[in-house]
């Protein structure tokens, strides 16, 4: 089983090796927060967005007490900047994730482990906030978030298909979705739904194993789920490939339309594949999704 601090290893290496890939010094120059002098751009300023109630990890200068006088909780003053500068990501960590079509190929939910933790390294390291949707991982910045996530990422979900979590989405903030998507796309479409309300866009990253894409089964087979819920046994299941194609294309082609008409960005990694282009992917289109 991976260990967080081998998931962490895994992504640092591969997080290493993307910056002279970008090579960008004008991404840089944009992108890039260090401490009260961040990012600047168009429409972004030093204003005051809202307030938020303090998590651990904040600083007491941070807390607005005179705010924070008026109830039994301690707030946060954030500006309009800091909103800017929020990624928050979901990892899908069900059953389902966990599908290899060959021993010799990690699951899923590796790869998906392994892409969010190398993309939040990589933002971290950038000056951004990082943190999981839910209550439990709030976006902060510096090198010990990168540990938190680690931890949070090692969690399983018993269920056998994900649903997005949108608890957590930063006004105007960024946000990173990685599944296979293969559950029921009213989570996802409910996930884009919250960012939008609090003006907030993304990335999708459906990771499938070649297996998925291919459908090579013929003959007597028993599908079943990873979670135990659903079996299905046919003697022919050649017969079954085309209708199940047909239905793999449709459900890309409905998260490819969601994506376009939420101003999201779509992407497909197969597990077979390299992990170091989808890395750069996803950082590129979290750039575009500003």
């Amino acid at each position: 089983m991976t260990t967080p601090a081998d998931l962490r290893a895994r992504a640092e290496r591969l997080g290493q090796a993307l910056p002279p890939l970008l090579a960008a010094a004008d991404h840089l120059a944009a992108s890039v927060a260090l401490g009260d002098h961040g990012r600047r751009r168009a429409g972004m300023g030093d204003e005051f967005w809202q307030y938020r109630q303090a998590h651990a990890g904040d600083s007491a200068r941070m807390i607005d007490w005179r705010r924070s006088a008026r109830g039994d909780q301690q707030f946060v003053r954030e500006r309009e900047w800091q909103a800017a500068q929020s990624v928050s990501l979901w990892v899908d960590t069900s059953a389902a994730m966990r599908f290899s079509g060959d021993r010799a190929r990690a699951p899923k939910i590796d790869r998906a482990r392994l892409l969010a933790l190398a993309l939040s390294i990589l933002l971290l390291r950038g000056g951004e906030r990082v943190g999981l949707l839910g209550a439990m991982t709030p976006p902060r910045g510096g090198r010990a978030q990168a540990e938190r996530l680690a931890l949070a990422l090692a969690a399983e979900d018993a269920a056998d298909y994900g649903r997005p979590r949108s608890e957590g989405i930063a006004a105007h903030g960024r946000v990173v979705l990685i599944s296979d998507f293969l559950g029921d796309p009213a989570g996802v479409e409910a996930a884009i739904g919250a960012a939008a309300d609090r003006g907030a866009r993304g990335v999708l990253l459906q990771v499938l194993d070649p297996a998925e894409e291919s459908f090579p089964f013929d003959g007597r087979t028993i599908f079943e789920s990873m979670g135990g819920s659903l079996q299905h046994e046919t003697q022919r299941a050649g017969d079954l490939r085309a209708r199940y194609l047909a239905r793999l294309a449709e459900r890309r082609a409905r998260l490819s339309q969601l994506a376009r008409a939420s101003g999201w960005h779509l992407s497909t990694h197969h597990t077979g594949d390299a992990a170091q282009p989808a890395l750069l992917w996803l950082y590129s289109a979290l750039e575009a999704a500003l």
